[in-house]
């Protein structure tokens, strides 16, 4: 299996480069992916339930596991949103099926975005956090393009253990996350 290919990187060859270059007393020092958050907000939900059905649909198929709706938390005028209402998706991927869509992510879906020249490494959180945009859903090999309505985006946030943004830049580059500037 795929997933397995990525997790033995990270256990073999990340854990003691990571461990050498900020130099870790202890293993569990070293910084690690703890999930991967995939949302996707559905504007248009207020004047059509259908969307955050087909949302939540296509976010199961691209994640491999059932995402659930996001509901409205306060009502908003202008935008014709009530609170309660479902107004987007999203799903959270921990241990082998979060390293098996990384896997897919890196491999397959980002090198089918138009132009792609890598991604930007400035979308840290000064936590450790990293977020990637991803603006179609049809990267995704899993997504059929003739089924697809409406072209949306979505957020793909990995969550880490790393304290500082170069750790977690240093993790996410290792696990080979295509980064702009790989000379940093």
């Amino acid at each position: 299996m795929s997933n397995a290919r990525l997790k033995t990187k990270y256990l073999e060859e990340i854990v003691p480069a990571l461990r050498d270059r900020f130099s870790y007393k202890s293993v569990m020092q070293v910084p690690k992916l703890s999930k991967i958050c995939i949302n996707r907000g559905i504007g248009e939900a207020t004047s059509d339930k259908k969307l955050v059905d087909v949302g939540v649909g296509e976010l199961t198929t691209i994640a491999g596991q059932k995402a659930v709706p996001t509901i409205a938390k306060k009502s908003v005028s202008n935008f014709k949103l009530r609170e309660g209402m479902p107004v987007g998706a999203k799903v959270t991927l921990r241990g082998d099926r979060m390293y098996e869509f990384l896997d897919r992510l890196i491999a397959v879906a980002l090198p089918r975005v138009r132009d792609f020249k890598g991604v930007n490494d400035k979308s840290f959180d000064g936590r450790g956090n990293y977020t990637l945009g991803v603006t179609e859903q049809i990267i995704f090999p899993e997504i059929s393009i003739d089924k697809v309505k409406k072209i949306a985006g979505m957020d793909i946030s990995f969550v880490t253990t790393a304290n500082t943004d170069e750790e977690s830049y240093e993790l996410l580059k290792a696990l080979g996350m295509p980064f702009k500037n790989q000379n940093k």
